[in-house]
């Protein structure tokens, strides 16, 4: 059976879609709650890639080659996206996964790490291998990082998962800045 092309935007412009929706999820930990009630997930996204492959027998869309998606003021980018979903009528996003320098902006907040893995089942994003995150002057750093959307819990650690690999000796380091009080 032969997929028809409208059929294929269409399902490139949901991965696009729901790629921004991880993204704007991910600055919970850094920013706060507020900044995800503060975004607008409704706002259009814009996308582009090398090249968009729909791998219809393995229900997911892959974007690969530069990976920009954009909605409104949040930013992401990666090699390599894969959304992965359910087709039974109606499409449902499953899992959402960006690898190669995955970058996650929003104004002056910045995340970094080579992994990133949103679990919409679960509701669980994770960030993996060298995390950074900074906002303004103030930076954190580790190896992975778990936000779950249930439970508004987020965490840090050193070490990445899965590898066994530690970044800084397996701890979370940072640093902010203390307001003057003059």
């Amino acid at each position: 059976m032969r997929l028809s092309f409208s059929r294929l935007a269409l399902r490139g412009l949901l991965a696009g879609l729901l790629a921004g929706g991880v993204a704007a999820t991910g600055f919970s930990t850094f920013a706060g709650a507020q900044a995800i009630s503060g975004f607008n997930s409704n706002a259009p996204v814009d996308y582009a890639a090398d090249r968009i492959e729909l791998q219809d027998r393995q229900n997911r869309v892959v974007l690969s080659g530069n990976v920009q998606i954009r909605q409104s003021d949040l930013r992401l980018d990666a090699a390599r996206t894969t959304v992965s979903y359910s087709d039974n009528g109606s499409l449902r996003i499953q899992r959402i996964t960006a690898n190669g320098g995955v970058v996650v902006r929003r104004g002056n907040e910045t995340a970094r790490g080579s992994v990133g893995i949103y679990d919409f089942n679960r509701r669980i994003i994770t960030l993996t291998g060298g995390v950074a995150l900074k906002r303004g002057g103030d930076t954190l750093n580790g190896g992975r990082l778990v936000i779950d959307l249930n439970t508004g819990l987020s965490s840090v650690d050193g070490r990445s998962s899965g590898s066994g690999s530690q970044q800084n000796g397996g701890r979370v380091t940072g640093s902010f800045s203390v307001p003057d009080q003059n």
